[in-house]
C-alpha cells in the first residue's frame, strides 16, 4: 500500500497538481476547528461547512476532545492563536464516534494481545499515566463537546476574546447541530 501512496505522489509533485492548493500558512477565516480524526469526516466536513484549502486550521485526533489541558491539542490552539491569527475555535463532535463507550480495559487487553508487556504498561503507570481516564471514551458526544468547550473557554492561556462553539456533526448527512 505504502508503495502505491509513493508513487502517486510523485506523479502528483511531477504533474504540478500540488498548485491549485497553494496557500499560505495563516487560515483565512481566522479559525480552527478541533474533531474527530474519524475517516468519514475527512471530505465531508470541509464540504459540509463550505471549507477549501487554507480556510481554517483543523486540529483532529481520537474523539475531537482534550484530553489534557497541556498536551499536545491546547498547544496546537495556542499556536494557531497567537502566531497564526486564529479568533474562533470550533468544537466539532459527531455521531456514530469510535471513541463513545471506549473502555480503558479492552484497550489494555488489546495492547497485551499484540506483545506490550505487563512490565511497560506497569512502567507507564508507574510515570503518572491514568489508563483508566487516558484510554476511556464517553458516553455523551454531546456532553464531550460540552466539556472541552468549557476546557478551552476556561483555560487560563486561550484569551477571553476567542470565541469558542460546540456542534455535533451527522457523520452521514454532515448536518451541524449546535450544543
Amino acid at each position: 500500500m505504502i508503495d502505491e501512496i509513493l508513487k502517486y505522489n510523485s506523479e502528483f509533485v511531477s504533474g504540478h497538481s500540488y498548485e491549485k492548493y497553494l496557500t499560505s500558512k495563516f487560515p483565512e477565516k481566522k479559525i480552527a476547528i478541533l474533531s474527530c480524526m474519524d475517516t468519514r469526516l475527512t471530505e465531508l466536513m470541509p464540504a459540509a461547512l463550505g471549507l477549501k484549502n487554507g480556510d481554517v486550521k483543523i486540529i483532529k485526533n481520537a474523539g475531537g476532545a482534550i484530553s489534557h489541558p497541556f498536551g499536545s491539542v491546547a498547544r496546537s490552539l495556542l499556536i494557531a492563536i497567537y502566531d497564526l491569527g486564529v479568533e474562533e475555535i470550533l468544537v466539532i463532535g459527531h455521531t456514530d464516534c469510535g471513541v463513545q463507550h471506549m473502555d480503558s480495559t479492552r484497550m489494555l487487553k488489546k495492547m497485551k494481545e499484540k506483545g506490550i508487556s505487563d512490565e511497560d504498561i506497569n512502567l507507564i503507570r508507574y510515570c503518572g499515566v491514568d489508563f483508566d481516564s487516558w484510554l476511556s471514551g464517553f458516553d455523551s458526544v454531546e456532553i464531550s463537546v460540552a466539556e472541552t468547550v468549557e476546557l478551552i473557554v476556561k483555560h487560563p492561556l486561550i484569551p477571553k476574546d476567542i470565541n469558542v462553539y460546540g456542534f455535533i456533526m451527522d457523520s452521514t448527512t454532515g448536518e451541524l447541530k449546535s450544543i
